[in-house]
């Protein structure tokens, strides 16, 4: 009866989320256990892509084969391995599983399966019962007879993937790409599927595109995405933090220079869009470029022509341009300090990023990633949010974004951990260990009336604007070293900005 309902949905068509979804649902019910996890191996790591039974963050984590013996020995066989309930062997969803969270996996029956598609290994199928005894030979040989029917809704899954142009594993027999090669864009929800729907339709063609959004959504995530599913994939990356470039080296950095152009010129070198030629070249923070690099960075845009810092010959490129930005540049235009005819020049397709908030529950889906990326650096058994926990992350406004979220919850392990918890312990992270309070999300309206009612502080001395600006970069600075516990590379890469040009900052505040 089992092997008819699987074929019904096959021959039906629905979604490819849905049909995977139906697959471990039945399966959980006709195996009456407690959880059933589908995962695709990506490299080194298995990533859940349907499950039943188990918390909803378990869709954001990856599990590293390495550090999971039980779903490497299932990766390892072509027939079903079980375990028996009293295996010493750690379970990778130990506190994860639906009305038992928090709870240790000690006394339960597992048994898992490796799937194969066009003679591929494409990752396992996982099955755990918290009753002793669930999975029988009959059980284990049941699993074994469907195991072709269940690399069917995968193979087709993965079909219907192609067809739309979704195709995450590869782009063709000889080039593997997986989602995993520039971070991972994770989520479930309405509006990031259809953003990554719009952007795999523009990544074919050749158009500019400015990826705009508050800071932390991950817009460098996307901008590499646009580039692997482009024709240019073969070709080089290049990303340039805009923000990060000093004026005086910005000219040379973005279009080369000659031998002696300038001080300290001892070698002609090429730029960053000559290192993208055939490629793509990544503006991140384009806004920040100052208004005489704008004029020629507009040159290169319509003629495909740069020319090196102190030589009289353009080159000739064929680069294209994917430009990202946390501004408004429509008013930066209409105040003077970006050129509107490049601004219509980047954003002949402008895609927004949407925040987080407007998400959903993508935030426990993205939380699952972050617990797994701490269980891991940290060597603890097992990490997990509590319910509560899980109210406060949707109900939090994260003006900080994705960047926000993966620090909230890298400060709340080692908190827990500082205060006493066990690495050999399920670890249970509480709201007050989040330290969101006072900052859960209010309607743009309700913060809008604050604004207005709120008795208005004691007017401050006026200070200038370049001492307002220094002491802004002093907190920044400050608070990012404190984060990285005084580690300056770390720091750099939390602001965004290249380590020497942190130092020399810091310096010129008095930081060091």
């Amino acid at each position: 009866m089992l092997q008819d309902i699987l074929l019904a949905d096959l021959t039906t068509e629905l979604p490819s989320a849905v049909r995977l979804q139906n697959l471990v649902r039945t399966l959980r019910e006709y195996f009456h256990c407690g959880a059933v996890c589908l995962l695709r191996l990506d490299d080194d790591a298995l990533s859940p892509v349907a499950v039943d039974g188990l918390a909803r963050e378990v869709l954001g984590r990856r599990f590293l084969v390495g550090q999971h013996p039980r779903l490497a020995a299932i990766l390892a066989s072509r027939s079903t391995v079980s375990f028996p309930p009293d295996s010493t062997l750690p379970d990778p969803y130990d506190g994860l599983v639906e009305h038992h969270l928090g709870e240790p996996l000690r006394v339960h029956d597992c048994m898992g399966i490796s799937l194969h598609v066009e003679g591929e290994l494409w990752g396992v199928l996982t099955l755990d019962a918290l009753q002793a005894g669930t999975f029988d030979l009959d059980a284990r040989d049941s699993l074994q007879r469907f195991t072709l029917t269940v690399e069917a809704a995968v193979r087709m899954t993965r079909l219907e993937q192609e067809v739309r142009g979704l195709r995450l594993v590869r782009h063709d027999a000889h080039e593997p790409v997986t989602a995993h090669d520039k971070g991972e864009i994770l989520g479930q929800s309405a509006q990031l599927k259809h953003l990554l729907q719009e952007l795999d339709v523009v990544a074919d063609s050749d158009l500019p595109v400015l990826l705009t959004g508050e800071t932390g959504v991950g817009k460098d995530l996307f901008a590499h995405r646009l580039h692997q599913r482009s024709r240019r994939r073969r070709r080089p990356l290049v990303q340039v933090n805009c923000a990060a470039l000093p004026e005086s080296l910005a000219e040379s950095e973005l279009f080369g220079h000659v031998k002696g152009a300038f001080s300290g010129a001892g070698n002609a070198r090429a730029g960053r869009f000559e290192a993208a030629d055939g490629g793509t070249l990544f503006l991140d923070e384009v806004g920040e470029l100052p208004l005489g690099i704008q004029a020629k960075l507009l040159r290169a845009l319509q003629n495909g022509e740069i020319q090196r810092l102190g030589e009289d010959e353009p080159r000739k490129v064929n680069v294209r341009v994917i430009a990202a930005t946390n501004r408004q540049l429509h008013d930066s235009v209409r105040d003077g300090h970006f050129r509107a005819d490049l601004y219509h020049r980047l954003s002949v397709y402008p895609v927004p990023i949407p925040p987080l908030r407007e998400r959903g529950s993508d935030v426990l889906v993205l939380a699952g990633h972050f617990l797994e990326l701490n269980r891991g650096r940290l060597g603890v058994r097992s990490l997990r949010l509590s319910t509560a926990s899980e109210q406060a992350l949707c109900g939090y406004g994260w003006p900080g974004n994705v960047r926000e979220l993966e620090h909230v919850i890298s400060r709340a392990a080692l908190k827990a951990i500082s205060r006493g918890a066990a690495r050999e312990d399920i670890i249970t992270l509480e709201p007050e260990l989040l330290d969101l309070a006072g900052n859960l999300h209010q309607p743009v309206a309700d913060v809008e009336a604050v604004a207005v009612t709120a008795p208005r502080s004691p007017a401050q001395p006026l200070v200038s604007l370049q001492q307002a600006t220094n002491q802004a970069q002093r907190r920044a600075v400050e608070q990012a070293l404190s984060e990285c516990r005084n580690n300056w590379a770390a720091a750099a890469r939390l602001l965004e900005i290249d380590p020497s040009n942190l130092h020399k900052l810091a310096k010129r505040l008095g930081l060091k």
